[in-house]
């Protein structure tokens, strides 16, 4: 089993079930590195004194708040544990709430609960009593010095925490430059209205996350492999060689409406349907890759 990244308990009323945290997403963006391009040397990243200029440490490096300007409280781990001993070692679950009460914006990292040894039972407990009324716990815990709001939900057979944004950290629209409420504010016609209608109807799918995939990773890595391949190992795209991306352009609304609508097999009345083209598959980095050896 992977490393918890937290171990704790999960408290409700008087229930504690001993959990261990693990990580349920993973990063998949390129790591690329700063290189100086007069010798493609690797730009590192320094931790420095601003008082010496010289470099420090992780095992002299401690935490601090700066509670005046230039002055500071030093904080260690223990600190940190001891400022609140129930809050650092408990996934306290404040309530049970309907998984549609919380807005996707308020969602941030999911992580993997497990049970710790001898905490089957409870775990099993909460799992199914969460499945059968269709609830949700809101939560909260710290972990890595910081306290979080959590929802904590069924997940197949495991239970699955999300950490959440407060509500101080999630924004409103105010100031934005938006158009108003409703259609008649902004020109839109009937048959625009409907047509679009008809337009997301016809793409409606059931969200399958499979079939999506970073293609900018994936276009990305066919760059670099192809470098690799050609030996253009040190190699810079200069500028001029960049496609500047399209603006904005004023578009006929009514015609990409229509056209949108023909190339999904569904033309508007009077018109027969254009003919849908089978889509080509997309290759992989990996496809491309093999083909080209």
């Amino acid at each position: 089993m992977a490393r918890a990244l937290w171990k704790g308990a999960i408290s409700f009323g008087l229930v504690y079930i001993p959990v261990q945290v693990h990580a349920a997403a993973r990063d998949s963006s390129l790591r690329l590195h700063f290189l100086d391009k007069r010798n493609f040397a690797p730009v590192g990243y320094r931790r420095t004194n601003k008082q010496t200029g010289k470099e420090v440490g992780w095992s002299d490096t401690i935490r601090g708040y700066e509670y005046q300007k230039g002055k500071y409280v030093a904080l260690s781990d223990a600190d940190l544990r001891q400022a609140n001993l129930k809050a650092s070692s408990t996934i306290e679950i404040a309530s049970f709430t309907e998984r549609s009460s919380i807005p996707p914006e308020f969602y941030e990292t999911p992580y993997y609960l497990a049970p710790q040894k001898g905490g089957e039972k409870v775990y099993a407990l909460l799992r199914e009593a969460l499945l059968r009324t269709g609830r949700i716990g809101v939560a909260s815990f710290v972990m890595h010095g910081r306290q979080h709001l959590a929802a904590i939900a069924p997940r197949a057979d495991a239970l699955e925490l999300n950490t959440l944004r407060f509500a101080e950290e999630v924004l409103g629209v105010e100031g934005l430059e938006l158009p108003a409420a409703g259609v008649k504010s902004v020109g839109i016609s009937a048959k625009e209205l409907s047509m679009a209608e008809k337009l997301v109807e016809e793409m409606t799918a059931a969200f399958e996350p499979q079939q999506y995939h970073d293609t900018y990773r994936e276009d990305l890595m066919r760059r670099i492999e192809e470098k690799v391949r050609k030996g253009e190992t040190h190699t810079v795209l200069s500028e001029a060689e960049v496609e500047e991306p399209r603006g904005a352009q004023v578009i006929d609304l009514m015609a990409a409406l229509r056209k949108s609508l023909e190339r999904r097999g569904e033309a508007p009345a009077g018109r027969a349907p254009a003919r849908q083209a089978p889509r080509p598959r997309r290759k992989t980095a990996a496809a491309a890759h093999r083909k080209r050896a």
